[in-house]
């Protein structure tokens, strides 16, 4: 296997890590705008299965002739470039796969399964955590039930030193962090698609393991399509991001004052967009190099099998790998995002077109592969 990477961030260099732990994978070309600097971790594999590789993405001839030259492409980019590279895959007939994380991008690249049909290409968006682990862990649930009443998915990635006073340290985007605190989430009410506000319905989930109480709150993007999908089949589902106590009120706060407004004010002078005032202030503060995270997931569908009440619970704690020094989000993103593509390389992605996650992965043997990884998700049949 061939493969090449877009995005040599967390994530991508991640999900690069994770194919070369795999003796079918001959090459990984990890691409960007500038490879000046590998992950620590990946600096052992440099060579010849390794290529960082300087690539724009806006340099379409350019994407397209490296994208030739490989058996599945995984984009680790901003989500506002997906369309365009599944456009250029299946041109190029490569399968592919991205993070996603923007549902009105999904619908676009669904304008290109007929296409991807006809040259037998798997495009699969959405496939990092959430949007992607938690949809596959659902549409699991959801099949094994004959009637669903609910689908309730949460999952947040945290510090696992928390300090104030927003008790969070990135672990991805910050730019898409805030994206989901101030867009609508699509939910389903009395079985209808409906939107409700970012940080909004606050409820507490309590975790084993040391992790104790969180809060949950709306957030957009995590559903992906499947409320589209569902609509008028499941009377109830929602997506909600776990956060350590008092985060969410803090945070609206600071939404509410205008603070994350993307209309520039005008500064003695001066046009400022307040939120990337707030990104180049605030990032840093929030930025810790040193700082240990942790990934907490539950995904819970009841419903009925047999006329019984029945509910299944999907469960995953995880954490820093100490050893590799790969962030508990960058293993269950980055490696999200690999497993998929291999998958989709040998062929057990089914059928060609374009597909959302819950439509084409097979869930056993997603599970069983990020188990070999020590991603180990624990079901709890109730």
């Amino acid at each position: 296997m061939r493969m090449l990477v877009l995005g040599a961030g967390l994530q991508g260099s991640a999900c690069a890590f994770d194919l070369l732990q795999d003796k079918e994978v001959e090459q990984v070309r990890l691409a960007d705008v500038k490879i000046s600097h590998l992950a620590d971790f990946l600096a052992p594999y440099s060579g010849r299965r390794l290529l960082p590789t300087p690539l724009d993405v806006r340099d379409e001839d350019a994407v397209r002739g490296l994208m030739r030259e490989c058996d599945g492409v995984m984009s680790a980019i901003p989500y506002y470039f997906n369309f365009e590279m599944a456009r250029l895959a299946v041109e190029a007939g490569v399968q592919f796969t991205d993070l996603g994380g923007n549902t009105e991008i999904v619908n676009q690249q669904k304008t290109l399964d007929a296409e991807a049909r006809q040259k037998n290409v798997t495009v699969v968006p959405d496939t990092g955590v959430a949007p992607g682990m938690v949809n596959i862990l659902a549409e699991y649930g959801i099949r094994q039930l004959d009637v669903v009443r609910s689908v309730r998915i949460y999952v947040g990635g945290l510090p696992q030193s928390p300090e104030p006073p927003l008790n969070y340290q990135i672990v991805y985007s910050l730019e898409g962090v805030l994206d989901y605190y101030t867009t609508l989430s699509w939910v389903l009410r009395d079985g209808k698609r409906t939107q409700v506000r970012a940080l909004s319905e606050l409820e507490p989930v309590s975790f084993g393991d040391g992790v104790g109480t969180l809060e949950a709150f709306h957030t957009a993007g995590g559903l992906s399509t499947m409320a589209f999908r569902y609509e008028g089949k499941i009377p109830q589902m929602e997506y909600k991001t776990l956060r350590y106590p008092g985060h969410a009120e803090r945070m609206e706060a600071i939404r509410d004052l205008g603070l994350l407004d993307m209309n520039p004010v005008d500064i003695n002078g001066v046009k400022v967009v307040p939120r990337e005032a707030f990104i180049a202030i605030v990032g840093p503060r929030l930025t810790k190099p040193q700082g240990k995270d942790l990934l907490a997931l539950r995904v819970v569908v009841s419903g009925t099998k047999g006329g019984k009440d029945k509910t299944l619970t999907f469960e995953l704690i995880d954490r820093y790998d100490e050893k590799h020094h790969v962030s508990a989000m960058m293993r269950t993103t980055g490696y999200s995002l690999s497993i998929t593509g291999m998958m989709q390389v040998r062929g057990q992605v089914k059928p060609a077109g374009v597909h959302t996650p819950d439509e084409c992965v097979p869930p056993e043997q997603y599970i069983a592969e990020l188990a070999k990884r020590g991603v180990k998700i624990r079901a709890v049949d109730g």
